[in-house]
């Protein structure tokens, strides 16, 4: 018996719709995919030059072939810094890997001369040969940190000074700065260094017992590892 026609344009009037539903579904589900499993490119890293606790020069051309964290900080601050400093001895023990390093810049060379840096390192068990505790010209320093992005408060302002961002930049091997992408699939540029009192990281605190960036920062640094 010969099809009748109009059963069959009815048929193709449900199924292509269905198609068109499941390949949308389908396209969502890659692009949140991807959204999960890449990377952000924020920017080439800045150029610097440095000098690390062991009285040696170090630049970005020397970290180049590392995936590696940069954060600004100074070894007397009472406040963030011990705080970032044992979420970055974390990571350092999480990793473990000859291809990942840490550069943390002082922004108080005045104190944290080559020596003091040393002692710093040695005090909160530092590990890595990669980990390089950095000192230089202030102005230098403050200008680098604008380059970075990252907040450090004016070298004139004696109230601002020592005050600094607790966000944390991850560079790649080829010394892009990259950054994962949050919920609403918009690049988050930066991680937090910091402890929280709630496990969202919301609510900053001093010995808050949740910091889910460090957890995040482990699991992209894997990633760029791979």
């Amino acid at each position: 018996m010969p099809k009748n026609k109009n059963t069959s344009n009815s048929k193709a009037k449900v199924i292509v719709p269905i198609v068109i539903m499941a390949l949308l579904f389908l396209g969502i589900g890659v692009g949140m995919g991807y959204f999960k499993k890449n990377l952000y490119t924020v920017m080439k890293v800045p150029d610097f030059t440095l000098t690390d606790q062991n009285n040696k020069t170090v630049t970005n051309k020397d970290m180049l072939g590392k995936v590696y964290l940069v954060e600004f900080f100074f070894s007397k601050c009472p406040t963030i810094c011990p705080v970032m400093n044992t979420n970055m001895r974390a990571i350092e023990d999480e990793i473990n890997d000859p291809e990942f390093g840490i550069i943390s810049i002082s922004i108080d060379p005045e104190n944290d001369t080559p020596q003091a840096l040393k002692e710093h390192a040695e005090r909160i068990g530092v590990k890595s040969p990669n980990w390089h505790f950095l000192t230089g010209n202030r102005d230098y320093i403050g200008k680098l940190a604008d380059q970075f992005n990252i907040y450090v408060g004016d070298k004139e302002d004696e109230s601002e000074s020592l005050n600094h961002s607790g966000m944390i930049a991850l560079v790649d091997q080829e010394g892009n700065l990259r950054c994962r992408y949050n919920k609403d699939n918009m690049p988050i540029l930066y991680y937090s260094g910091l402890n929280y009192e709630d496990p969202e990281g919301k609510v900053p605190k001093l010995n808050g017992k949740y910091h889910p960036d460090r957890e995040i920062l482990i699991e992209d640094i894997k990633k760029l590892l791979k």
